[in-house]
């Protein structure tokens, strides 16, 4: 008698099929895990050159902010509403900004994690890429590279900050922002205000080119919020603060940082604290919070927490930022105050 042949059903054909493919998927996983954690392997980036790189990418997508703005060819959208309820407005200034600063950033170091807060999905890549000359003033103030592993930094990027206010014409709150975070803490800030070529920059530990003023108002501070809510935080900080606390309304995460320190380009609000209550973008803060580290100052959520700029782009605690105050002694108060209001 004839042995009799194996036959598999269709099911069982199906099921087989599958785990033969569930086996390949297995070994050539690990494979490629292995490939991409060997490329990686061994790379490293010179912080002095990512600060000037950054320098270059603000800078170059500035220009593209203050064309498109002086040709009134802002073509604005929405991108929806905030978690405020306001409109997310969208401009080719902010796709024309990122398209060059992204590629820069990405053409030079492909291996980095960069991070936008703009996408462009047209296909029409720059190919430009930095040419590794470090400007003067760099040289001077940070002269000693810096070399640290390449997966351990995090690139943020704001091709235009304050686009509500770009598209009233308010342009002294626009700026474009890079930050290089290592381990996710920020270590590199760079703040670039388009319509006066003005670029603040900072790396923690190395230099900068912005400073502090001379005094800052503890007893009776001037506190700067956003323009969109600047009513209800105005409320919660005469609670925390005293009602007699000056606040200023301003646009822009960027500009509101440098009214707290002393740029030389044109006039600013002067402010002694920057507070925001709500959600906010880690591309808005990163930059200001890395210069603000670099001069000794402090950013974190109103609850004392630092920020880490690693993950998701959300910072959901709101925002605490000072220079020459008593960040701690700010924290407390304002952090009793969100208790109280049971947020």
């Amino acid at each position: 008698m004839a042995p009799m042949g194996i036959r598999l059903s269709p099911l069982g054909v199906v099921v087989f099929c599958l785990l033969g493919l569930g086996v390949i998927y297995h070994l050539y996983s690990g494979v490629i895990s292995n490939r991409l954690a060997a490329f990686k392997q061994g790379k490293t980036v010179d912080l002095r050159e990512l600060l000037a790189l950054s320098v270059e990418a603000a800078a170059q997508g500035g220009r593209e902010v203050k064309r498109i703005r002086e040709d009134n060819t802002l073509e604005e959208k929405s991108k929806g509403k905030t978690k405020e309820g306001a409109s997310e407005k969208l401009t080719l200034g902010d796709l024309y900004s990122h398209r060059k600063m992204f590629h820069l950033m990405t053409n030079t170091f492909p291996f980095l994690q960069v991070n936008s807060e703009e996408h462009d999905d047209t296909g029409d890549a720059e190919t430009s890429v930095w040419n590794h000359v470090i400007p003067s003033d760099i040289r001077q103030e940070v002269t000693a590279s810096r070399e640290v592993p390449a997966e351990s930094v995090t690139v943020w990027i704001d091709p235009l900050d304050a686009t509500q206010e770009y598209t009233e014409n308010l342009r002294q709150y626009v700026t474009t922002m890079v930050c290089v975070a290592v381990n996710g803490e920020p270590v590199i800030g760079v703040i670039h205000k388009p319509f006066t070529g003005y670029t603040a920059w900072a790396m923690v530990g190395a230099g900068a080119n912005v400073g502090t003023r001379d005094s800052y108002n503890e007893k009776s501070p001037q506190v700067i919020v956003s323009r969109s809510h600047a009513g209800k935080v105005k409320e919660f900080v005469g609670t925390a603060l005293g009602n007699d606390t000056v606040v200023i309304p301003a646009g822009g995460a960027g500009y509101k940082v440098l009214a707290l320190l002393d740029p030389s380009d044109e006039k600013y609000d002067k402010a002694d604290i920057y507070i925001h209550v709500t959600f906010i973008k880690k591309w808005d803060i990163c930059a200001g919070n890395a210069i603000l580290k670099a001069l000794g100052g402090h950013m974190t959520t109103l609850r004392g927490e630092e920020i880490d700029y690693r993950g998701s782009p959300a910072n959901t605690g709101g925002l605490l930022a000072s220079i020459n105050m008593d960040h701690k002694a700010l924290v407390e108060k304002l952090s009793s105050t969100d208790k109280e209001k049971g947020r």
